[in-house]
């Protein structure tokens, strides 16, 4: 227990002892970091002092040489100012000299502008005496001698007019006609089309003229069957072996000689006969008018027609113009509007198709009032021809200006169709009134002597008196005769004016 006791006591001293001891080794550490941090702060506060003192020189410096720097600019500033100054000086001093040099000439201006209005003045007043002295000589007005001068000008206008045109035209028609003599004539040589002249009566001829009699029946009961039935005059005379079928319209003609035919043949001749073979006299044309405007369509080279164009391009057939007949005549502008715009590389397929379709309101003008171009042209648009076919056909007489070239060829076709020798004919009361009036036109104009209308009123041949009228008015003259023809005739074809001009000196040896 003492031993317990003992060595407890033994621990506390030793733990007193030793805390004492720490402590005093504390004191003495602590004694020494003191000296340290005063040593440190001392040592720090003299590198600051001396920091302080290096960055306050070098501040000083700084500043001198900014001072130095800023007074060196504003040197150079105020003498650039100064040299500004001194130009802007002189600048002025220029401005006011110029400026009182422009008021010297202003002052001089203003001088020669008053002298020049005086002499404006006086130069009137010598104007308005020389003109009253012009008009005293001459004894006209100024207005007068204006119009003595514009007359005079006019008649000189007229003259270089009339050489001008005379040169162009000789140039133009050398070259023009040479060209379209090449086109045509190639053109209507890839053309051959015959032409039928049709009357309008038809001669069925009889096996005997005992068919007669039966023809006309018990107290004429066939024949008027016939008759009225194909709307057509049956003429029964003394023409042995014959009867002659009369009527204007061809297609009832032509019926009426189909059945007629028919009867011949069969034999069988009464009222309940007539009117079967009439019927198939009927079908038998509608057959052949399909048929002749299918084959006209493929002869010309034409293809996609509606079927009722083709119907009415066959009807055709039967319908003629002054002795020529339609269809041909239209499968012929076809072909020759086609040639014409291969050669001018022109659209090929459609001056044929408005070729073939340009009469085709003769199809049914006799049923329909208006003139064929209109009714033409309604057809076309009713069966959905495109605008430029219809367009050629309602130009291709010259109602409306032609537009595309495919129309003027149309145009030149359809003349030329027409034109050819023996395409057609007219009455001769017709003939010889167109040549009366061809000539009257011409000796409606002054200055000419004779004029005689020749080569069946093609050519009209003028002689002019040549004291009145000079070369150059005599191709005027040819001009204005043209252009009144042109206004007051129709006629086929075209017509050459022919103004001739001759001085002859005569004299007798005694």
């Amino acid at each position: 227990m003492i031993d317990i006791i003992v060595n407890i006591l033994v621990a506390v001293i030793g733990i007193v002892v030793g805390f004492f001891i720490r402590k005093t080794i504390a004191e003495k550490k602590i004694g020494n970091a003191e000296q340290l941090a005063r040593k440190i702060v001392e040592d720090a506060n003299k590198e600051a002092e001396t920091s302080k003192k290096e960055i306050l020189l070098g501040a000083k410096e700084e500043a001198h040489r900014i001072r130095l720097e800023n007074e060196r600019e504003n040197r150079e500033r105020r003498l650039e100012i100064q040299k500004q100054e001194k130009r802007l000086l002189q600048k002025e001093e220029a401005l006011d000299k110029k400026a009182e040099s422009l008021e010297k000439k202003e002052e001089a201006l203003i001088i020669k502008e008053r002298e020049l209005e005086e002499k404006e003045e006086s130069i009137n007043e010598l104007y308005d005496q020389q003109i009253k002295e012009l008009e005293r000589l001459s004894g006209l007005t100024c207005e007068e001698a204006k119009e003595l001068l514009l007359n005079d000008v006019k008649r000189e206008v007229d003259y270089e007019a009339a050489v001008l045109i005379r040169e162009m035209e000789t140039k133009v028609k050398e070259e023009s006609d040479k060209k379209a003599r090449e086109i045509i004539s190639y053109a209507i040589q890839k053309c051959a089309v015959d032409y039928v002249a049709e009357s309008t009566i038809t001669v069925v001829s009889l096996p005997n003229d005992e068919m007669k009699g039966r023809i006309i029946g018990r107290e004429g009961r066939n024949i008027r069957t016939l008759e009225t039935l194909t709307g057509i005059d049956l003429i029964i005379d003394d023409t042995p072996e014959a009867v002659v079928l009369s009527g204007f319209d061809p297609i009832r003609r032509e019926v009426a000689r189909i059945a007629l035919e028919k009867l011949i043949t069969d034999g069988r001749i009464h009222p309940a006969r007539i009117e079967e073979m009439v019927e198939r006299a009927k079908k038998e044309v509608n057959n052949l008018i399909r048929e002749e405007g299918e084959q006209a369509a493929f002869e010309a080279g034409v293809h996609g027609l509606h079927i009722e164009l083709i119907k009415l391009l066959g009807r055709l057939k039967f319908r003629t113009s002054y002795g020529q007949n339609v269809l041909k005549h239209s499968i012929e502008v076809a072909k020759l509007a086609g040639a014409m715009a291969a050669e001018l590389g022109a659209n090929v397929k459609l001056a044929k198709r408005a070729g073939l379709l340009h009469d085709i309101g003769k199809a049914v003008d006799h049923e329909v009032e208006g003139p064929h171009v209109d009714i033409g042209v309604e057809l076309a648009r009713k069966y959905k021809e495109s605008n430029e076919v219809i367009h050629c056909i309602e130009a291709h007489h010259g109602d409306v200006e032609p537009r595309i070239v495919e129309a003027v060829l149309v145009q030149a076709a359809d003349a030329i169709s027409a034109a050819r020798p023996g395409a057609r004919r007219e009455t001769l009361e017709a003939y010889i009134k167109r040549l009366e009036r061809l000539e009257e036109i011409a000796n409606s104009f002054e200055g000419i002597e004779k004029s005689y209308a020749i080569q069946a009123g093609r050519e009209l041949r003028i002689m002019v008196k040549p004291e009145e009228l000079d070369d150059n008015q005599a191709v005027l003259m040819a001009r204005e005769i043209v252009k009144k023809i042109e206004e007051e005739l129709d006629y086929p074809g075209q017509i050459k004016v022919n103004v001739i001009r001759e001085t002859r000196a005569i004299e007798y040896a005694k």
